[in-house]
C-alpha cells in the first residue's frame, strides 16, 4: 500500500502533520520554565543584576526598592538636571551627582533593613532601600 492516507489527502496530511509540529515547538519556545522572569524576579529581592532605580521627571523609580544584601544598584537619570541617590542617615550609601543621562553604581548594605534615601539636590525626591 502506497498512501498512508486516501488518493489526493496526503499532502494535506503532511501538512497538517507538520504545522501541528511547527505549533508544538512554538509553543515551548519560552525555555519550557512555564514561568515569567520578570515576575518571578520581582517578588522576591534582587541579588544585583538588573537591580535598577531611575530617575525621571524628578522621582525616583521605582521609590521602593527590596535588594539583597551587597547587592549592586545602578541609577539612571533620565532627567534633565543632575541628581543623586542618598542614604538620608547613616551614610550607608551615596551615588555623588549623577548628571543628565548618566549612570552611577552604589553596593546596598550589608545589614538587612529599610534604608530611606533621597536627592541632596532636590529633597523632595524621596525613596526607600528594603535589603534582605
Amino acid at each position: 500500500m502506497p498512501f498512508l492516507f486516501p488518493p489526493g489527502t496526503a499532502r494535506l496530511g503532511a501538512v497538517t502533520a507538520c504545522a501541528l509540529a511547527l505549533t508544538a515547538l512554538l509553543g515551548c519556545s519560552n525555555g519550557g520554565g512555564g514561568g515569567d522572569s520578570a515576575t518571578e524576579s520581582a517578588t522576591g529581592p534582587s541579588t544585583g543584576a538588573g537591580t535598577k532605580i531611575t530617575i525621571q521627571d524628578f522621582k525616583f523609580q521605582p521609590a521602593s526598592l527590596t535588594v539583597a544584601a551587597g547587592a549592586k544598584v545602578t541609577v539612571v537619570n533620565k532627567d534633565t538636571t543632575t541628581h543623586t541617590v542618598t542614604a538620608s542617615k547613616g551614610g550607608s550609601f551615596d551615588t555623588g551627582d549623577i548628571a543628565p543621562g548618566k549612570s552611577a553604581t552604589f553596593t546596598a548594605p550589608s545589614q538587612p533593613g529599610d534604608f530611606p534615601y533621597t536627592c541632596t539636590i532636590h529633597p523632595f525626591m524621596k525613596g526607600t532601600l528594603t535589603v534582605e
